[in-house]
């Protein structure tokens, strides 16, 4: 958009009333009561939903922590039974990791990250409601088990074959993996959305260098998700295969492996740590900056760092594997790339301490838990470079030493710098201010006790004390020792109890906050406090990293209208969509309004996930139709349906609406979507190769029992409908939609062949997936196959569909974009499978 016509739409909104303006928007954003508030998708009420509710889990995994130091106080303790001991164990490390860590922080940044870039909401609403109540039902479902006296008891990371039906024949694992499955989509749904929603919807002119680092660390920390979580999610279905209908995936007799389980689990639970350990440097590197009263001292140093920590991370699983017999080659590799990692750490605590240094420093409450985590991390990280010692490692596995390392970084790397970001930004949640003197006592009971809670257990765990037991004998000691940490368990207790009080307290007492009270630089200080529904009456232009230290007056021209999108007469939610990388605007983004689809797409796989666990696999199926429904008829309320656009027109001038355009955000999600897929299906084929290379009774037959005349058939139909889809978006690039409809019906023909030759072809193989893991593998990849041909098909039949209504065409092409990235993830994908299940086999035999 041009200047000059920028400044035509600035002068136009400052013709109009700031009230009336404010009164419409809100008229179009408002969120709604009653009963209809459960429909709500707006990023700040999800936001703060996301939050309270993590703050809830936090509550229970605290008291179930509370439990196990109770136990441990004293020698020869029976508080608890062995059993109910290693459920409260297991869930206290599930609570804190699934159901806290994870989702609070996403829930910071769902509510933060549009007030920081500029933008009204998040480009995908509906996804992150979604999102919000999949996690909610599935941390019911999974919390419900230790009520019901059924919680898992195999420790929070569930190793084979402890976890396996042998030696947990209760319902204990299938509440842990199903549950955690159910939370994971709700991660994987918030990090696409926000990584869709930091590249593409900035505001005007923030182009990616002159973005907050906050922005940043969560971009990174959301790409990480995408990536890392799926490998997790695959080893859960797996695993709830072998518990449910005997698939051998983890059984070495069945020709699968155990020590598969530790891969697929790490390979998620090691980039987890910097995905907790990320957006809590963020919120160092935001609140540094502001309490020393200066820039940050080298931005492009910590974009650097941001990066080369989350490539590093997926390059270190396997050090939590040194004692499982791996060969030295490898145990020297991870443990060389395990201390690379402190680098780029290193370079973000030197470039925090030389703002310090530089600046002046003001000790308000924030920064007490800022300098609690600097001195906390550091040693965490000194823990971190010994363990990644091999012979070190072998000494102190299983001991306690590992835990207190565990805790320092986590505890000590997200727990404080979350309490400094939530003191920050209470003024912008609640208009009020903190008080000093509860949060100083909050934060001095809480560091003591941290402290004394966990640096005494590197003791215990250098003087032998094994983890994961219940008990111990008089005499071994470690009696002071223990007593010492639960004492001060306590004690951390204490002050974490005082912080919640303050922040409770404060909304009904707090002294009222001024506009911007930190003296901050970004642009969530230029929201109202409380922020209203649709964040900034006007969209600013931003070419400085630190606008409102460059433009005070910025947080009043915007709440006047003085800027752009101040318009509300069309009856749209709508925001900027910007180029990745320059921050230049491309196209108008018009986001959709409150909606039950969310709500009953995730009720209705709450009901798949209790009927799986309650073994009714027929009403189990029957809910996954239900939910592909609701999933499909939310669909349908999207692009250029009038739910969606109530009209097309623009103000001269302004691009036009993303849905008249082939690169809106739907564009942009698919693809960061199949990103994750494609984690998925990587982590199978590491899978299919791990096994058939190290399992000691894999069973190979001679001849592939697979069709591959059957499924290259299957193949060349798959190809032949991405060709011609790809034929029918280069009419749409030309905007031809010329026999659109009967070509789009043509492609959904040929998927269907290739889902009937595939199925075919896995009838005829005659598999008997119960009794090795190399049928069971090679059915897993199959339905793989099957579930994404199937899919696109339906997705494609849908598009004909739309193009009867005339919801797509020449003039709104963007839809059978999103679907065309789908073929081609399905070609790719679909000879990728033939190559490693019926042409490598034949190649170089079993």
């Amino acid at each position: 958009m041009s200047t000059d016509s920028t400044n035509t739409v600035n002068q136009a909104a400052a013709k109009q009333d700031p009230q009336q303006l404010h009164d419409d928007l809100h008229e179009i954003w408002g969120n709604p009561k009653g009963l209809k508030a459960l429909t709500i998708v707006n990023h700040t009420t999800l936001g703060l939903r996301f939050m309270v509710t993590g703050m809830v889990f936090f509550l229970i995994g605290g008291i179930l922590a509370m439990l196990v130091r109770t136990q441990l106080a004293m020698p020869d303790q029976d508080f608890m039974s062995p059993d109910i001991y290693n459920q409260v164990t297991t869930m206290h490390g599930t609570v804190m990791m699934f159901l806290f860590a994870i989702p609070m922080l996403e829930g910071l940044a769902i509510y933060m990250i549009p007030k920081m870039i500029g933008a009204r909401d998040l480009v995908c609403p509906r996804l992150t409601s979604l999102g919000y109540w999949c996690y909610l039902f599935g941390g019911i479902i999974l919390t419900s088990s230790l009520i019901l006296e059924m919680a898992p008891s195999s420790g929070w990371f569930m190793y084979t074959p402890l976890s396996s039906s042998e030696f947990s024949p209760d319902l204990g694992s299938d509440f842990w993996l199903l549950g955690i499955t159910f939370v994971e989509i709700s991660a994987l749904s918030a990090g696409v959305e926000i990584v869709v929603s930091i590249l593409r919807t900035r505001t005007q002119g923030m182009a990616l260098h002159k973005m907050p680092l906050f922005a940043w660390y969560i971009l990174a920390m959301a790409l990480m998700i995408v990536v890392g979580f799926p490998p997790l999610i695959l080893g859960s279905i797996l695993l709830e295969l072998e518990r449910a209908v005997g698939m051998p995936f983890f059984e070495v007799a069945g020709g699968g492996d155990p020590i598969l389980w530790q891969h697929l689990f790490w390979l998620f639970g090691h980039p987890e740590v910097y995905i907790i350990f990320l957006p809590a440097a963020g919120i160092i590197s935001t609140l540094i900056p502001v309490f020393a009263g200066r820039p940050i001292v080298g931005y492009g140093w910590v974009v650097f760092a941001i990066i080369v920590t989350g490539f590093i991370s997926f390059g270190l699983w396997v050090h939590h594997m040194f004692t499982v017999g791996i060969p030295q080659l490898a145990q020297a590799f991870f443990s060389a790339a395990s201390m690379l990692v402190a680098v780029p750490t290193a370079i973000q605590v030197f470039v925090w301490l030389a703002t310090l240094w530089l600046g002046k420093p003001k000790m308000k409450l924030p920064m007490l838990w800022v300098m609690g985590f600097l001195i906390i991390f550091v040693c965490g990280g000194l823990t971190g470079v010994m363990l990644a010692l091999v012979p070190f490692n072998w000494q102190v596995h299983d001991t306690h030493f590992v835990v207190a390392h565990m805790h320092y970084v986590l505890v000590g790397g997200m727990f404080f710098p979350l309490i400094a970001g939530l003191y920050y930004w209470l003024p912008l949640f609640s208009g009020r201010m903190p008080s000093e003197n509860l949060g100083r006592w909050g934060f001095w009971l809480t560091f003591l006790g941290f402290n004394g809670t966990f640096l005494i257990m590197h003791w215990t765990g250098l003087l032998g004390m094994p983890r994961r037991i219940y008990t111990y004998d008089t005499g071994m000691g470690w009696d002071i020792y223990n007593l010492l940490s639960s004492v001060s368990s306590f004690v951390m207790s204490a002050g974490i109890a005082m912080v919640l009080l303050d922040i409770a307290l404060h909304f009904r007492f707090g002294k009222p906050a001024k506009q911007n009270p930190w003296n901050a630089d970004t642009l969530e200080w230029a929201n109202s406090m409380p922020p209203s529904a649709y964040n900034f009456v006007s969209l600013p232009k931003v070419e400085t990293r630190h606008p409102l230290w460059d433009d005070p007056n910025l947080p009043y021209t915007m709440a006047e209208g003085k800027h752009s999108l101040a318009v509300a007469s069309h009856g749209r939610r709508e925001m900027w969509g910007t180029d990745p990388i320059t921050g230049k605007v491309r196209e108008i983004i018009h986001l959709p309004g409150n909606s039950w689809w969310p709500l009953f797409a995730a009720l209705a796989l709450a009901v798949v996930c209790i009927s799986l666990l309650v073994r009714v696999y027929a009403l189990a199926g029957i809910f996954v139709l239900i939910a592909g429904v609701f999933l499909l008829r939310w669909s349908w309320e999207n692009g250029t349906h009038p739910k969606a656009a109530p009209e097309a027109a623009v103000t001269p001038g302004d691009p036009p609406l993303h849905s008249r355009t082939m690169d809106g955000p739907g564009v942009w999600a698919m693809a960061i979507f199949l990103i994750a897929n494609g984690s998925f299906f990587l982590s199978y084929l590491f899978g299919w190769f791990y096994l058939w290379t190290v399992s000691p009774e894999w069973r190979m037959p001679d001849i592939s029992p697979l069709s591959l005349s059957l499924l290259v058939a299957a193949g060349l139909a798959v190809s032949a409908g991405c060709g011609v889809m790809e034929k029918l978006i280069r009419g749409l690039r030309h905007k031809s939609d010329v026999g659109l409809g009967a070509g789009l019906y043509l492609v959904g023909g040929l998927g269907a062949v290739q889902v009937v030759f595939t199925g075919w072809a896995l009838y005829g193989a005659n598999l008997s997936p119960t009794e090795t893991s190399h049928d069971a593998v090679m059915l897993f990849g199959l339905i793989y196959a099957l579930f994404h041909g199937g899919l696109a098909v339906i997705l494609t039949v849908l598009q004909g569909l739309r193009v009867g209504y005339g919801y797509v065409g020449a003039y709104a092409p963007f839809e059978p974009v999103v679907v065309a990235q789908l073929w081609r993830y399905n070609v790719v994908t679909f000879w990728v499978l033939v190559g490693a299940l019926a042409v490598l086999p034949r190649v170089i035999g079993s």
